[in-house]
């Protein structure tokens, strides 16, 4: 079983899997690319490197039983994708409190959380019967890591589509 934990920056995803409670090994993909030089290029103007995505795919091999978490991890061969989400609002304070990055990406990242541009990549990467989508706002990181841990368990049905964040725009 693999099982991307993707989303917007700023959705929740290392804080959930660092609580999941779970057999299968628990792989934070954006320490992965810094440690083991997964990217080809480095964008100063974001502040951010470019992954190299094959490379990333080829350091994370065959493993199975592993859950793969990062904003990138459903561009992976993986056979379940939760979607975490959050309201563009609350992304944004979120993003502002972390203080790493700039107002522009800021802006960028709440943009993309309200065209749902993550999940539309994961369902056309992975088939709308494969992808999970959680709204992690107002949800406390122990709660979304319940809802992941069922999502590896086959205990949740796939959901994606059924967040809605359009109104911000």
């Amino acid at each position: 079983m693999r099982v991307a934990v993707t989303g917007t920056p700023g959705t929740g995803k290392t804080t959930a899997t660092e609580r999941l409670e779970t057999d299968l090994d628990v792989v934070h993909l954006n320490e992965a690319v810094r440690e083991h030089d997964l990217y080809e290029d480095v964008d100063e103007g974001r502040g951010s490197v470019i992954v190299d995505l094959e490379a990333a795919s080829e350091w994370l091999g065959d493993r199975d039983d592993v859950v793969v978490e990062s904003h990138l991890a459903h561009h992976l061969d993986v056979d379940r994708v939760v979607v975490l989400r959050c309201h563009p609002e609350d992304l944004e304070e979120r993003l502002r409190e972390r203080g790493d990055e700039s107002e522009a990406s800021i802006v960028e990242n709440a943009e993309s959380e309200a065209l749902d541009v993550i999940l539309s990549e994961a369902v056309d990467e992975h088939g709308i019967e494969s992808v999970y989508e959680i709204d992690a706002t107002d949800r406390s990181p122990d709660a979304v890591a319940a809802e992941i841990d069922a999502v590896v368990r086959g205990e949740r049905e796939p959901s994606a589509g059924t967040v809605s964040f359009i109104e911000y725009l």
